[in-house]
């Protein structure tokens, strides 16, 4: 059975009972006195009892709306406080901020800024791990995550704020081309000795931007798999095989001729930075400023294309 008392038939009626009257009530309250009339008698209807005692001139609280205003009151104003303290909670940048970030290029990119972000904000508890799990580590009690990703990015629940776009190239030392050639398409890198990933960005797919504007995938000869693209740079360099690297940490080793960054009609697709968390509607303040704080430093630290 459904119960007569709720909080909002609650306001109404003790707004009716301090002010003295319906009008009194309806001004208090911003609504038409007859629907603060309508509420009363539901309510009165509802528990088989008369509440307030109307006539022409005055109104008088029965014995049974006595006690339920005595005892409703209280209760109403710890809702009312119990309200305003949920909602300032929500809107204050204070209390603990879980995040985590990539493990390897996290720190490099980001270590500075969330140091720089705590400083602004000393009232905030903020934890930070570093792993390659993304999606997976918002299941661990974590309020945002920072992915890295390449190409589209798996459907998922969560929502997903893009941060930053890593432009990539492909290289190989000198020996590499010597031994095999100079590759004139994406798709000979499927018989190519090609460095990839272990698990992280799906694997041992290599992504190129699509002449259509989306994305190609290439199912390279990955030979040797690493989990780190310093690992992988330095596999690059040693003469291993082709590789798909951040432009702007291999560009020092193109300059002086260590590695040959190979072109392509199709260029590689981009290493993506998002942040991601799992509903925008109730986001909480120190979120948001953090995701916000986060976006604005990166655009100052983006690499040129």
């Amino acid at each position: 059975m459904r119960s007569a008392l709720d909080f909002n038939t609650l306001k109404v009626f003790i707004a009716v009972v301090e002010k003295e009257s319906f009008v009194g009530a309806s001004k208090l309250l911003e609504m038409p006195t007859s629907n603060v009339s309508r509420c009363i008698s539901q309510l009165e209807e509802k528990l088989n009892l008369q509440l307030i005692e109307r006539s022409t001139r005055h109104m008088k609280l029965t014995q049974a709306g006595h006690l339920l205003y005595i005892r409703a009151k209280p209760l109403l104003e710890a809702l009312e406080q119990t309200e305003t303290e949920l909602t300032l909670r929500q809107m204050q940048l204070k209390g603990p901020l879980r995040i985590c970030i990539p493990n390897e290029s996290g720190p490099a990119l980001l270590g500075s800024v969330i140091a720089d972000f705590a400083c602004q904000y000393p009232e905030l508890e903020i934890s930070c791990v570093t792993n390659l799990s993304g999606f997976e580590s918002l299941r661990d009690d974590l309020d945002l995550a920072v992915i890295i990703t390449r190409g589209q990015m798996d459907d998922s629940d969560y929502v997903a704020r893009h941060l930053m776009t890593i432009p990539c190239t492909i290289v190989a030392a000198p020996s590499v081309i010597q031994r095999y050639g100079t590759p004139s398409h994406i798709r000979q890198f499927e018989e190519l000795p090609c460095i990839t990933t272990v698990n992280a960005l799906k694997g041992a797919p290599w992504q190129f931007t699509s002449m259509k504007g989306g994305f190609e995938t290439v199912k390279v000869k990955g030979h040797y798999r690493v989990n780190s693209g310093e690992m992988a740079g330095r596999a690059a360099l040693a003469g291993v095989g082709f590789a798909i690297l951040s432009k702007q940490a291999c560009q020092p080793y193109i300059n002086d001729g260590r590695l040959i960054e190979i072109e392509f009609q199709q260029s590689a697709a981009p290493l993506q930075l998002f942040a991601i968390y799992s509903d925008r509607r109730y986001l909480p303040a120190k979120t948001r400023a953090l995701i916000d704080f986060m976006q604005q430093e990166l655009s100052n630290l983006s690499p040129a294309t």
